[in-house]
């Protein structure tokens, strides 16, 4: 917690689940069921990066049989942080209140989506843990497991962050929290943006909460973890944390 649980929160109001894709065609409307069977006041937004496959077509299709399922198309695929990027302005222009990230693939389970909501009635922003007690992965790879609790603990070392799971990214934040981050200075992609989001929120002050989830590794689909996110989080995250203890003994 950054506030010690004292600041007082309103309603919620409206949710938007953001779902990027790209060649998601086999996930897409599973992982949309899903969501809505498990928030049905919940709203959907596809952002789709002109997926070969026809993610997109498939988007549109459940778009025309539900009103709460919205569809943005994208020129191309510019990575996992530009399509959130779009998919938060959206939703802060159609007056959402409440931003969700998620994954098309299933990794993130919907199911689980109340239990973030419920920590967000007391925080500005919530994050789906798979590194704090009741947390797990489940057919993960180890070195999978590694990157990331290495990525994680590597992360909070060097940015001096108190999150066990700094990143993942099933995450729900309210919208004043993305409008206080400087959206418009973020240029990090990957799961680098992740990182990025986190120690942002944490430099505003803001209470930030994580919650136990099972981390499912998708079944269907390709995997979008390259060897170019990893080498992209490396040197931004320790770019970071060198220009934060510069500037603390600048301040000395």
């Amino acid at each position: 917690m950054t506030d010690g649980g004292q600041r007082q929160y309103g309603p919620l109001g409206t949710t938007l689940v953001i779902i990027p894709t790209y060649n998601e065609a086999e996930n897409i409307k599973p992982i949309v069921s899903r969501v809505r069977s498990a928030v049905p006041e919940a709203h959907v937004l596809v952002a789709d990066d002109n997926s070969p496959d026809g993610t997109g077509k498939l988007a549109d299709e459940l778009a025309a049989e539900d009103e709460q399922v919205h569809v943005l198309h994208r020129k191309g695929k510019e990575g996992l942080g530009a399509a959130y990027l779009a998919g938060f302005r959206w939703g802060i222009d159609h007056d959402f209140d409440v931003l969700v990230e998620m994954d098309a693939d299933g990794s993130h389970q919907p199911e689980e989506l109340p239990r973030l909501l419920t920590a967000l009635k007391g925080a500005d922003l919530v994050l789906g843990s798979r590194w704090v007690p009741g947390g797990r992965v489940v057919n993960w790879p180890k070195y999978r497991e590694f990157i990331s609790r290495g990525g994680s603990t590597y992360s909070r070392m060097m940015l001096d962050v108190p999150m066990r799971d700094v990143t993942g990214g099933y995450r729900a934040f309210r919208v004043h929290t993305l409008k206080s981050l400087g959206l418009d200075e973020v240029a990090s992609q990957g799961y680098c943006f992740q990182v990025d989001l986190a120690r942002r929120a944490v430099q505003a002050g803001l209470h930030v909460v994580e919650v136990p989830i099972t981390f499912v590794e998708r079944e269907r689909g390709d995997s979008k973890m390259s060897r170019d996110i990893v080498v992209e989080a490396l040197w931004r995250i320790t770019a970071w944390g060198v220009s934060s203890r510069m500037s603390k003994l600048r301040g000395k």
